[in-house]
């Protein structure tokens, strides 16, 4: 192996770490991240660890400043807002354009994502549903050939996965209600239903940010 892709392995394995351990809540809104205990823990130089920081600012689950270094974002209500009207706005358009070009082979495997779920879901596995809800979404704008706008949405999905998680460590029966709309989705989308589908896709992506801001604010002000 290259020093080159050596040093792209470990950078990517770090950066999905750190993701994950910030939207699995073990590491809180506002601690901070310190380069050299990070580098220290993995038993990495600081370099790919400024990388994967970089990275998680951009996603929005990092802040850097000068004074402070790098810290977990805060759970910003306007933040959320933004995003979730974001989705609703863009998932839409991308779903029109795909819809109508999934395959059976693209159904087979939305299938077996709703049945890892469904698994999930009886597991309480809310890590493993934040992977499905996004490989779900993204798996329905495969065919859209707008990969600017899926670029967009991939982002989004990512920095409203950390709200969601948090919200059903609470209210897990917004599993169950993700799992009938999500089902009701890919039936609308194989019958050829495609604006049934969208405005569907529309009414779940606001509703869930709705619910989530409700949460949000609920729980910053107690």
């Amino acid at each position: 192996m290259s020093t080159a892709l050596k040093h792209r392995t470990v950078s990517a394995a770090l950066l999905e770490e750190i993701r994950r351990r910030v939207l699995d809540g073990r590491y809180k809104a506002g601690a901070q991240l310190r380069q050299d205990m990070l580098a220290e823990e993995f038993g990495v130089s600081r370099i790919p660890v400024r990388e994967a920081l970089f990275q998680l600012e951009a996603e929005g689950l990092v802040r850097i400043s000068p004074h402070k270094g790098a810290t977990v974002a805060e759970l910003s209500p306007e933040e959320l807002e933004e995003a979730f009207g974001l989705r609703a706005l863009l998932e839409p358009r991308l779903l029109r354009a795909s819809a109508p070009r999934l395959t059976d082979e693209d159904y087979a495997g939305l299938e077996r994502i709703l049945e890892d779920y469904a698994q999930a879901m009886r597991l309480g596995d809310t890590a493993r549903w934040g992977e499905l809800n996004t490989a779900l979404h993204l798996g329905l704008y495969a065919r859209a050939g707008q990969k600017r706008t899926a670029g967009l949405v991939a982002a989004l999905l990512q920095e409203c996965d950390r709200y969601t998680r948090l919200q059903l460590t609470t209210e897990p029966e917004g599993l169950a209600r993700a799992d009938r709309e999500h089902r009701e989705l890919v039936r609308l989308c194989r019958a050829g239903q495609v604006e049934a589908a969208a405005a569907l896709l529309a009414r779940h992506v606001a509703q869930v940010g709705e619910a989530l801001l409700g949460f949000l604010r609920l729980r910053q002000a107690g």
